[in-house]
């Protein structure tokens, strides 16, 4: 028979609030920037991740969006359907593809990144700076990555 899960236990209360958190603001910052400028906060977080020097691989992708290879392969296809995005096909390897940002798919980017950062400070403004680097801090430990900069450094 299943254990019940203890809410109480210090951990899972944070895994909780943490799917909560993100359950409630991930379709609130999809619909301002649907909004704001048509781009789904999808295709916002696959041009983000794709606004770099290097390509990357459509698996890469995958990881770095969470989402599922059908899915990313679906989602890429749309964003290259609309000319924000190009897919080539890896040289080395015939089974992988590389996709990168194209000049249009930067610029709906860069005009999207206010609506979407004005949408994460609004939900977080009740938080201060102190806590905002804490659970920053938190967050990072949590996936093994402890020794970043810490982010009040930068000034």
């Amino acid at each position: 028979m299943p254990t019940s899960v203890n809410r109480t236990r210090p951990a899972v209360a944070a895994w909780a609030a943490l799917l909560q958190v993100h359950a409630t603001l991930v379709p609130e910052l999809d619909a301002a920037l649907r909004r704001a400028t048509g781009l789904p906060l999808s295709w916002y977080d696959v041009l983000l991740e794709l606004d770099a020097p290097q390509r990357l691989r459509m698996s890469d992708l995958g990881e770095r969006v969470v989402l599922s290879r059908t899915r990313v392969s679906r989602l890429v296809t749309e964003l290259e359907a609309q000319g924000l995005v190009r897919r080539e096909s890896n040289p080395d390897d015939g089974r992988s593809a590389f996709v990168s940002i194209t000049v249009t798919g930067r610029q709906r980017l860069r005009e999207a990144a206010p609506h979407y950062l004005a949408g994460i400070e609004e939900r977080f403004a009740a938080v201060c700076t102190d806590d905002l680097n804490a659970l920053a801090a938190t967050l990072h430990k949590v996936l093994g990555l402890a020794d970043l900069p810490d982010p009040a450094a930068r000034g």
